[in-house]
């Protein structure tokens, strides 16, 4: 019976671990408005009222996703889906460029720049070692997010956040965005999974995230940086919401969700190859 119970729990651990990006792995510096303000600012320019601009970015970025979904997919590049949006986040900010105008070119270039590197963005500390943790007890790691490939060529390895990933599904390259299917099963694919319940997602979106996966049978919890109302409802509803990936961790272990180890090797194991 015993032998048996151990089967089956071993059928059902997991194989790969898949994690969102924004929110779970990493965060924006300051603000969209200000990086938007700050850029015509020292391009000489008319610097946009702060309140303004970020309603604009926001008007902006949903009536071009809209028009273009997922960011463009095939039909445009991720720079040109861009610059659509960003000439309209000034235009409904009511700060308008021609389409001619050279000004325009070298603002788009400055805010597009800032967006590609590390000074609007910070990963969160828990990153790397959730993930270096995950890799030492032999699983997958996959990136899923409604995202481009713009992240996954320059924003993550800027920050450190590439080295154990083992693939990356982007909604730019699938031509869906979470909580479609194909963008969690795209996940499987990658990892060699046929059986969804031995991956597990984790994201900082109810409905795109958790509800997501698990509609597919994945596993899948929320993580709550910043201790949000919404996500306390969550929690009222039986829903696992964790703090940190160091919550996490103790999470999958307590679930039984890996194969058993000594903690205590382990944690040597990642002081040594931390240092």
């Amino acid at each position: 019976a015993a032998a048996a119970a151990a089967a089956a729990a071993a059928a059902t651990r997991l194989r790969v671990v898949s994690l969102d990006v924004t929110g779970t792995m990493l965060a924006f510096k300051g603000h969209i408005g200000d990086i938007y303000c700050l850029s015509a600012k020292r391009l000489g320019m008319e610097c946009p009222n702060y309140e303004r601009m970020l309603e604009g970015f926001h008007q902006a970025y949903k009536r071009t996703s809209k028009d273009y979904p997922c960011f463009g997919h095939k039909s445009l590049s991720t720079k040109d889906w861009w610059k659509i949006c960003v000439r309209r986040s000034f235009e409904d900010a009511g700060y308008p460029y021609a389409d001619d105008d050279a000004r325009f070119s070298r603002l788009f270039q400055r805010i597009y720049a800032n967006f590609g590197s590390t000074r609007a963005y910070r990963a969160f500390d828990d990153a790397v070692p959730f993930m270096r943790w995950a890799k030492r007890r032999g699983l997958q790691v996959a990136i899923c997010s409604n995202e481009t490939e713009r992240y996954g060529d320059s924003i993550m390895p800027l920050l450190g956040l590439d080295e154990d990933v083992d693939f990356m599904v982007f909604s730019k390259m699938v031509g869906y965005e979470k909580p479609h299917p194909a963008m969690f099963r795209n996940v499987m694919v990658l990892g060699g999974v046929s059986n969804p319940a031995e991956v597990l997602h984790i994201g900082d979106s109810l409905r795109k995230d958790y509800e997501g996966a698990v509609k597919l049978g994945m596993r899948a919890l929320l993580l709550d940086r910043f201790d949000t109302k919404e996500a306390q409802k969550w929690r009222e509803d039986g829903i696992p919401v964790l703090p940190s990936l160091d919550a996490t961790r103790k999470w999958i272990v307590e679930h039984d969700l890996v194969e058993p180890y000594d903690e205590a090797e382990d944690e040597d194991h990642a002081g040594s190859h931390e240092k």
